[in-house]
């Protein structure tokens, strides 16, 4: 069982859902191979793609990040003394361009007022304060926060979005229409605490995700289809009352 990209688990748990989900993990690691997330060059840019990756593609927002990086701006205090209408403009490329500057302007608000305008200084912070903190600032929703938390700080939280509840919930891990909230208990009671761990997880389960378990899935060719066990793909709309237990 490989432990993120920096080395192998050395034995299997004993709890079987954490035995489990490495086992997927590893099949995905060695079908997709290490993902290299969250492409930034500095914890700032991570975060500000956070938010603007929200509701489009990556692409979508990174071109608008190259579009402030083209005009020297990715910077808090630079992007803080931009109007709301300039900042708009130059993020068009990430879609909902209005909402977006809306809540970049109130991450970097906070981020200067809170943090000095410096990432790293959240480091230090409880994760439970930390975590609080930034779903109090406008339009920071819970995936959006722990996708700061994860890859621009640094912490043990999972990522659990819809690629995550999709595959999960296919495998009988998880019920169907599982909240957010419920999802990310579930990974990070059952993985090891390891942010490296969370990190490549998460990008693994994106890649199988939109490679095969779209919303048509295409377990025939899928590297987890050994743990359905000749069964059939749980509907991941099908309404149920609990998490699945080990089969």
């Amino acid at each position: 069982m490989r432990k993120s990209n920096t080395g192998r688990v050395p034995r299997l748990p004993r709890d079987p859902l954490k035995r489990r989900l490495l086992r997927l993990y590893d099949a995905l690691f060695t079908r997709f191979g290490p993902q290299r997330w969250w492409p930034g060059e500095t914890k700032f840019e991570v975060a500000v793609g956070a938010i603007l990756t929200q509701h489009t593609a990556w692409i979508n927002a990174e071109r608008a990040i190259s579009g402030l990086k083209a005009q020297k701006l990715l910077a808090p205090e630079r992007l803080r003394k931009l109007s709301h209408r300039r900042l708009a403009v130059l993020i068009r490329a990430s879609g909902t361009f209005h909402t977006k500057a809306r809540r970049l302007r109130a991450f970097v608000r906070f981020l200067c007022a809170r943090y000095g305008g410096v990432v790293g200084r959240m480091a230090p912070v409880p994760l439970e304060t930390l975590r609080r903190e930034l779903l109090s600032v406008p339009g920071i929703g819970p995936e959006t926060a722990d996708a700061i938390l994860l890859y621009a700080v640094g912490r043990p939280v999972f990522v659990a979005d819809a690629y995550a509840r999709r595959v999960l919930t296919r495998h009988r891990l998880v019920p169907p229409g599982i909240p957010y909230e419920p999802l990310r208990a579930f990974l990070e009671r059952h993985l090891p605490d390891d942010p490296a761990l969370f990190n490549e997880y998460h990008a693994l389960l994106v890649a199988v995700g939109k490679t095969y378990c779209r919303n048509v899935p295409r377990c025939g060719e899928c590297p987890l289809r050994f743990d359905l066990r000749g069964r059939p793909p749980q509907n991941p709309t099908r309404p149920t009352s609990r998490v699945s237990r080990q089969r």
